[in-house]
């Protein structure tokens, strides 16, 4: 493993599967040509396809998101191990869209993943006590102001929870784009990643 290489893995939306977020590794891999890209597939079945916990009744449920932090925690490591990261965790980058940003969200701000970046697109920081053991890990917040699934606010609010307790935010509100990743939210979060993992 080259000493500078990093590893990106991507965290995909509730009903999909990692393979639909691959096309953005290959846009991106001019850019950061010693990176590695995973893009595992969530624990539990969904009726379209995988899902990090489950959304039944409340979709939100902090305890929902508690409870499969188990089964997150395993699939990370396997990942991680795989690609040969196991003991350089600062080289690692979580990159989650919807569910996929909450669960990466959620284990930035448990304090259970100190790594080395975090890049959320439209998602949400579950409720809880933030933890600042993993503050050095900067955390960039991408949010299409036109989003119906999840609002904007949810991003503004996570950056300033997760601005109190020290970590280093940043938050980009995308005027005109709703639930997904825009071709300029892609750039963004390219161009922090170089940043972060340089």
């Amino acid at each position: 493993m080259p000493s500078k290489s990093s590893l990106v893995i991507f965290l995909h939306g509730i009903g999909a599967s990692g393979a639909q977020l691959m096309p953005l590794a290959a846009s991106w891999r001019a850019s950061l040509p010693i990176t590695r890209f995973a893009a595992p597939d969530a624990p539990f079945s969904h009726r379209y396809g995988h899902q990090w916990f489950s959304t039944d009744g409340n979709p939100l449920d902090p305890t929902r998101i508690r409870a499969a932090r188990e089964a997150f925690d395993g699939l990370m490591n396997d990942v991680v191990r795989a690609e040969g990261f196991a003991s350089a965790h600062a080289r690692i980058a979580f990159v989650g869209l919807s569910q996929g940003a909450i669960v990466a969200l959620d284990a930035v701000a448990s304090g259970r993943w100190r790594i080395g970046a975090l890049v959320s697109f439209a998602g949400l920081l579950p409720p809880q006590q933030i933890s600042s053991s993993s503050r050095d890990t900067p955390v960039l917040l991408v949010h299409g102001q036109r989003d119906t699934t999840i609002p904007v606010t949810a991003s503004t609010l996570a950056a300033a929870e997760l601005g109190a307790a020290g970590f280093k935010v940043e938050l980009d509100i995308e005027p005109g784009v709703g639930h997904t990743i825009s071709p300029s939210g892609g750039e963004k979060a390219l161009a922090f990643l170089k940043q972060t993992l340089a």
